[in-house]
C-alpha cells in the first residue's frame, strides 16, 4: 500500500498547519501513492485498444500520404518561411508586412486546406479527439456515479477544529 503518516506529523505531508492533538486523519504523500497494477494494466490495455482502432489507422494513414505529398510539404515549408518573417517584421515593429505575410498565409492555409487528404487528416485528428475525450468523459462520469468526486468537500472531524 502507500505510506501513511498521521496528521500529528507535519515533516513530510506537503503542507503546514497544525492539526492539534488526538486528530488521526491519515495523510498521504502523493509520491509514495502507488496506482494499483490491475489498473495500470487495464489502462495499458485501453490505450492499445486505442492505438489499434479504425481511427487511429485512418490518421496514421493520412499522415504518411501527407508526409510523402511533395505539394503539400512544399506549402507547409513555405508557411514556416511566412511565420518566421512575421516574428522578424514584428521585431521592427512594420505591421504592414506583417499584415500583408499574414495574408500570404491565409492563402497558403486555404490551398492547404483545400486539398482533400489533408482534410482528411485534419478530420481523423478530430475524430482520434473525440474518442479520447469520451473515454475519459466514460471514466469520470462512471466513477463520479460512485462517489460524488467533484461535489465532495471533505470536513475535518469536530476535534481538529480549533
Amino acid at each position: 500500500m502507500a505510506n501513511q503518516e498521521t496528521a500529528q506529523t507535519h515533516d513530510h505531508h506537503g503542507h503546514d498547519h497544525d492539526h492539534g492533538s488526538g486528530c488521526a486523519i491519515p495523510k498521504f504523500n502523493t509520491r509514495d501513492l502507488l496506482v494499483r497494477q490491475d489498473i495500470m494494466d487495464k489502462a495499458k490495455e485501453l490505450a492499445e485498444m486505442i492505438y489499434t482502432s479504425e481511427e487511429v489507422k485512418h490518421f496514421q494513414r493520412a499522415e504518411k500520404q501527407i508526409q510523402g505529398n511533395e505539394r503539400i510539404q512544399a506549402l507547409i515549408a513555405q508557411m514556416k518561411k511566412k511565420q518566421k518573417e512575421i516574428v522578424a517584421f514584428q521585431s521592427f515593429e512594420n505591421t504592414k508586412m506583417v499584415a500583408k505575410i499574414e495574408g500570404e498565409i491565409e492563402t497558403l492555409q486555404d490551398e492547404l486546406d483545400g486539398i482533400p487528404i489533408v482534410a482528411e487528416f485534419q478530420q481523423s485528428q478530430t475524430d482520434i479527439n473525440y474518442l479520447l475525450q469520451l473515454v475519459i468523459s466514460i471514466i469520470r462520469d462512471t466513477v463520479a456515479e460512485k462517489i460524488t468526486v467533484e461535489a465532495a468537500e471533505a470536513e475535518e472531524p469536530a476535534e481538529c477544529i480549533d
